[in-house]
């Protein structure tokens, strides 16, 4: 089985890590949600008054997860991230990561999801999500940081719109359950089944 590094972006509580679960249990491929590493360096540093640390402790944890899974002996990663589309830092970012595992031999895929507004906020609410994202259970503060980023960043491509990626794929799953949006994610990409 050939490496494979799967991208989802997409806005808040859009479905990237409960579509990323569904990929897991089909692919074997292992998933690093970014709120895995979001949660930890949170509980040891305030994102506000600590932002310097803060950021350095989730950067350094995901690009040592990075670095295990482009170079180790492992069949690849799905890795959610919310891509500003208009920060070209973002997108370098995103550039240097699909470079890193691609000189590994992996084949790398980005999956852009979109969905309603307003079917995102009650996503934003699902069990499953305040499950694994600590962060998000002050309902009231998820709500308005939501509608804050989602004035201040585009969250989503255009219709149309030149992407520095080769392959890509957006999917609006606004009616369209988790299991289905992988299942179409692992056909579309010709990903192996485990």
């Amino acid at each position: 089985m050939a490496k494979t590094l799967v991208i989802i972006v997409g806005p808040h509580a859009v479905g990237k890590m409960t579509v990323g679960q569904e990929l897991a249990k089909t692919t074997g491929l292992r998933l690093f949600h970014n709120h895995m590493s979001i949660e930890l360096a949170r509980k040891l540093f305030s994102r506000s008054t600590e932002s310097k640390a803060f950021n350095e402790l989730n950067g350094a944890i995901r690009q040592k997860v990075f670095d295990l899974f482009a170079e180790g002996d492992f069949p690849g990663l799905i890795f959610t991230f919310m891509l500003a589309f208009d920060l070209p830092s973002d997108l370098e970012y995103l550039q240097r990561l699909i470079a890193q595992f691609s000189k590994n031999g992996a084949n790398c895929c980005v999956v852009e999801l979109c969905a309603d507004f307003d079917v995102r906020r009650v996503r934003n609410k699902s069990e499953n999500r305040l499950l694994h994202k600590e962060s998000k259970r002050d309902l009231e503060a998820s709500d308005a940081e939501m509608k804050a980023t989602s004035a201040k960043y585009r969250l989503n491509s255009y219709d149309g719109e030149e992407l520095p990626f080769a392959n890509y794929y957006k999917i609006d799953n606004t009616d369209l359950p988790p299991e289905t949006v992988a299942e179409m994610i692992r056909s579309h990409f010709a990903i192996e089944k485990a």
